[in-house]
């Protein structure tokens, strides 16, 4: 049995990685200090397509698989752990019962 990440997988932690790294990381310490929203990176997030990443294109998402999104998760939090949870809180509570219960 193979446990390697696949392509889709290297890249979506990759590009979670580098945005947390360039875009949230510098921004860590104010945003505790302040307590202030980052709309803007969230709005950044999604237009790469992090905010839908589980859910069928057809439905406006990335169609990543659920490994790829814990793993996006993962690497945004690496740069400030509530702009990773606001992401996690979007998808899996916000946006997944609209995907799964909507019409």
């Amino acid at each position: 049995m193979d446990f390697s990440l696949n392509e889709e997988q290297l890249a979506i932690r990759h590009t979670c990685r580098e945005f947390a790294e360039q875009e949230i990381k510098p921004r860590a310490e104010e945003m505790d200090h302040t307590g202030a929203f980052p709309y803007d990176l969230i709005r950044k997030m999604g237009e790469l397509g992090l905010l839908g990443l589980p859910f069928p294109e057809d439905y406006g998402g990335s169609g990543a698989d659920f490994l790829a999104y814990c793993l996006a998760i993962e690497e945004i939090s690496r740069g400030d752990v509530s702009v990773g949870i606001t992401m996690e809180a979007h998808t899996s509570l916000g946006s997944t019962p609209f995907y799964l219960f909507g019409s």
